[in-house]
């Protein structure tokens, strides 16, 4: 009898420590504002400039990733242009981010085109 209660005792034991080295689901954390920015500054980089795009050759584009404000942003200036005034700022800021887009350029037809690209880049889509 001795020898089946400490069967059923290591059994248990046995049990008890395979479910605690089972792994554990990781709860999905939300992307940073910097996360979400990095994503949108790349794409847009890549995209925008790097593809040579004529809608933004008149542009120079400014990564501000580093952000001691806690609001990451990417801007768009005129390029040659003495007035360094953004005309496009999309900036990140919280967690989970909240992202958004203003500036001169936003009122412009192209305005619609640059919303739907980085909604589009921020929620992963890397596509041009």
């Amino acid at each position: 009898m001795a020898c089946r209660i400490s069967t059923a005792i290591s059994v248990t034991v046995l049990a008890s420590l395979l479910a605690a080295c089972q792994a554990k689901p990781v709860a999905q954390t939300s992307p940073s504002a910097l996360d979400v920015m990095e994503k949108v500054a790349v794409a847009a980089n890549r995209c925008w400039f790097k593809s040579g795009d004529a809608a933004f050759k008149t542009y120079a584009f400014a990564p501000e990733l580093t952000s001691f404000s806690g609001r990451p942003r990417i801007l768009l200036t005129r390029k040659g242009s003495a007035d360094i005034r953004p005309l496009l700022v999309v900036q990140a800021e919280g967690k989970p981010a909240s992202l958004s887009a203003f500036g001169p350029l936003m009122d412009e037809q192209l305005g619609t085109r640059i919303g739907t690209d980085v909604k589009r880049w921020a929620a992963g889509n890397s596509n041009c």
